[in-house]
């Protein structure tokens, strides 16, 4: 019996295997179109995200870019410095606030839209307020800060505002207090609308007979938004959270580089504007290439807590 029941499994074992393989490859053939769809993506992150990692290396270096293997290894030099700089607390303290308070606002801004949108039973003037909220992300970055640069100079339509309720004309992005605040409203104003299309999407997979019960119960839409829409779409609220926080100190460099200026520096200079200056400004790859590898471990700390924290206090998270 013994010698029986060991040929059967030598038989199974190759089946097994070849029945994988022929799953494999069936699959393949089945949704060949499918893979190849996910090629171009696969490429991306290899070229754009993956190969680079390589490059940071040079932050332990004194980087020779005209012979990069004679480049010194010095080890943790760039980062001391840059921990012992002058600019050191400037730039982590503007990172944080830009990106609390872009949290703080910015986040919950298309998720409140999202279910304001849901509770209007006109489609027209639903459809045209999408609409309208849509179209400020599709125009190019470049256009968006020319047009608060306009806008707010001292000659735009921001201050002919304020000087018709009786205020100075002044050039507003030249006032370190006032950079975060049109920051933060244009990127708003930017991204509210686009972003809640993923919330208006969740919003449709909610069971409609909660709602119809809740009605028979003598619920209110108030009642109905806090025990039935928001925990309906949480699990999505949560997973953009989670990488929200990675994201915290990515501070977008581009729109601030475009925006601000010397006299700003003290509240608008944030990591990712010190790393371009000192590195395709000042050529000094090394201790831009250090900061940038300090601010990456940084964004993995904290999508790492973010989501620890997700899966003990409400049970989900990415992984």
């Amino acid at each position: 019996m013994a010698e029986v029941k060991h040929a059967r499994n030598i038989i199974e074992k190759p089946r097994y295997k070849k029945s994988l393989k022929t799953t494999l490859i069936s699959d393949f053939r089945k949704n060949k179109y499918i893979y190849m769809m996910a090629i171009p993506v696969i490429l991306y992150y290899i070229v754009f995200h993956y190969k680079p990692m390589y490059g940071a290396l040079i932050a332990f270096q004194d980087y020779i870019p005209t012979n990069p293997s004679a480049s010194p290894w010095v080890g943790l030099k760039h980062f001391k410095a840059f921990f012992e700089g002058f600019y050191f607390w400037r730039v982590i303290k503007n990172t944080l606030v830009i990106s609390v308070l872009e949290l703080v606002l910015g986040f919950p801004a298309p998720i409140i839209l999202a279910i304001l949108l849901n509770e209007v039973k006109a489609k027209l003037f639903k459809s045209t307020v999408q609409t309208l909220t849509y179209l400020p992300h599709f125009i190019s970055l470049v256009v968006i800060c020319g047009i608060l640069k306009d806008f707010t100079n001292s000659t735009g339509i921001i201050n002919d505002i304020i000087v018709y309720f009786g205020g100075s004309r002044s050039a507003l992005l030249q006032n370190p207090a006032l950079f975060r605040p049109i920051y933060i409203a244009s990127g708003i104003w930017q991204q509210i609308g686009f972003d809640s299309i993923i919330y208006l999407a969740a919003l449709t997979s909610i069971d409609t007979e909660q709602y119809e019960a809740a009605s028979i119960d003598g619920a209110g839409r108030f009642v109905k938004m806090i025990h039935i829409t928001i925990p309906g779409i949480m699990s999505t609220i949560i997973i953009l959270l989670i990488l929200r926080m990675g994201k915290m100190f990515n501070v977008g460099f581009e729109k601030i580089i475009l925006l601000y200026n010397p006299s700003t520096y003290s509240t608008a200079d944030v990591i990712s504007s010190y790393v371009y200056r000192r590195g395709l400004q000042q050529f000094d790859y090394s201790f831009s290439s250090a900061v940038g590898l300090f601010n990456s471990m940084i964004n993995f700390v904290l999508i790492i807590l973010a989501n620890k924290l997700s899966n003990k206090v409400n049970g989900s998270g990415l992984w």
